[in-house]
């Protein structure tokens, strides 16, 4: 089988390079990273390729800055392209912030600008990809996730499927504070990409979704990413909302941290990738694989080490982390299990390619999997992965409150999806302004004008 990763240069894709080759049960002859940046393919690209020397697999990874020479042939395509790099994250998020909205990279403003961005380069990528291996599947790990998947999904004869590791993240949480393992539990999920709630957890059978609303304080102390949310609140929304649902219940809290702070999330990543490609740099030119693999774990340690922090807290705990992975030691380059975006990709694969089929939560079209969106709305829930496809599952009684805001959600998403094909910039706006973060039309306008100025040629479509 033949994987090719467009993107293939970014910073996560050394850690899913080695998750893929690690893992028991799927198995690539080739995996071709498309890279058209030249640093990053002598950086992370270039550990990417090396770690398959030391993984006993040389040759199985190879690195092309042309797109078809990738492509040609593959038989799963993930996409992890970020348009415009990290920079173009943090505009995204400051011209939303300057306005005191949330400026985040997948949710409201800035997930509107980064899909705006995004869209008309994924669906030409399809088309080359249409072109070189129609049977292909593309698994999407593009942000926003959901909105990318729902683009590819209408727009384009590839078959797409969207993943993301925070549902699954979430249950593992779960898990682990009630003492069990993934094997014994059984859930209820369902919502659009980074805007779910976990509405039943049940360990051995027995439902305990109350015992974890009872012991919510209990929760937020075993895990930082539960104590964004009030107590009462929770218990009384009765469903567990996963963490990005924090941007919608607390804009104005969010808005506040980011001031205390002083710098979004995009600028601290931004800084953070720009240390991790010096340390790749300069450990390649000392050392070798080894010495690269620890300075490419430390800053990616530190990275998810700080996850939300700033947004939550008001303080990104870099110092803090830095000390926790620093008394760690250096990461072994071999062991351990692929987890995260790595690991729910593999479950995709050995699912579609019957070695495994099972239940992965997706992004996916809808179905009836959610009774209130229309079948082909790409939505997130559970579904079964096989050799025939993705069949999407019931997601259980969601809040309604939550329904609300899923609906309105989803409207602006089909919105969006329409202007960033027919390139209408007054549709973007109205787009955006049918957001739940956004208020009224003249703000989406302005924000939509100054993204257009902002972006330059990345936004050089819309008319």
């Amino acid at each position: 089988m033949k994987l090719a990763i467009l993107g293939g240069g970014g910073v996560r894709i050394p850690a899913f390079v080695r998750g893929v080759l690690s893992s028991p049960t799927v198995a690539f002859d080739e995996i071709w990273l498309f890279e058209p940046d030249e640093l990053r393919r002598k950086t992370t690209g270039r550990l990417a390729v090396e770690l398959a020397t030391a993984l006993g697999q040389p040759g199985a990874v190879r690195l092309t800055s042309e797109a078809e020479e990738a492509l040609q042939g593959a038989d799963f395509v993930f996409s992890a392209i970020r348009v415009g790099g990290d920079r173009a994250r943090v505009i995204d998020e400051e011209v939303a912030l300057r306005r005191g909205i949330v400026g985040q990279e997948t949710t409201g403003p800035g997930g509107c600008a980064m899909a705006l961005r995004t869209i008309p380069v994924l669906l030409s990528y399809c088309e080359m990809l249409a072109s070189c291996a129609p049977a292909a599947v593309l698994i999407n790990f593009t942000n926003p996730a959901g909105l990318i998947t729902q683009a590819v999904s209408l727009h384009s004869s590839v078959r797409v499927v969207g993943v993301c590791d925070t549902p699954s993240s979430i249950l593992d949480r779960l898990a682990r504070f009630l003492g069990a393992g993934r094997d014994r539990i059984a859930f209820s999920y369902g919502g659009l990409n980074h805007l779910g709630w976990i509405t039943s957890f049940a360990v051995d059978g027995q439902e305990r979704i109350g015992t974890l609303l009872d012991r919510y304080e209990e929760l937020a102390r075993f895990d930082h990413v539960f104590a964004a949310f009030d107590p009462a609140f929770v218990r009384r929304l009765g469903a567990l909302p996963t963490e990005y649902v924090y941007y919608f219940y607390e804009p104005a809290g969010y808005v506040a941290a980011v001031a205390r702070a002083g710098a979004s999330r995009g600028a601290d990543v931004l800084r953070l990738n720009a240390e991790l490609l010096d340390a790749i740099m300069a450990a390649f030119g000392t050392g070798g694989v080894d010495d690269a693999w620890a300075a490419y774990s430390m800053v990616m340690g530190v990275r998810r080490d700080t996850y939300m922090r700033t947004d939550t807290e008001g303080e990104n705990q870099q110092a803090q982390a830095r000390a926790r992975r620093g008394a760690a030691g250096p990461a072994e380059l071999t062991g351990g299990r692929p987890g995260g975006y790595e690991g729910v990709a593999l479950q995709v694969i050995d699912g579609l390619t019957a070695r495994s089929p099972g239940e992965v939560i997706v992004n996916t079209r809808n179905g009836a999997s959610l009774g209130f969106l229309d079948p082909d709305d790409v939505v997130e829930v559970p579904a079964l992965v096989h050799g025939g496809g993705v069949s999407p599952l019931a997601a259980g009684q969601l809040p309604r409150s939550a329904r609300g805001l899923i609906t309105q959600t989803k409207q602006y998403e089909r919105e969006l999806v329409d202007a960033a094909v027919s390139g209408d910039a007054g549709l973007a706006a109205l787009a955006l302004a049918l957001h739940p973060l956004v208020p009224g039309v003249t703000v989406a306008r302005e924000m939509i004008s100054e993204y257009r100025e902002l972006h330059g040629p990345h936004l050089a479509y819309l008319r």
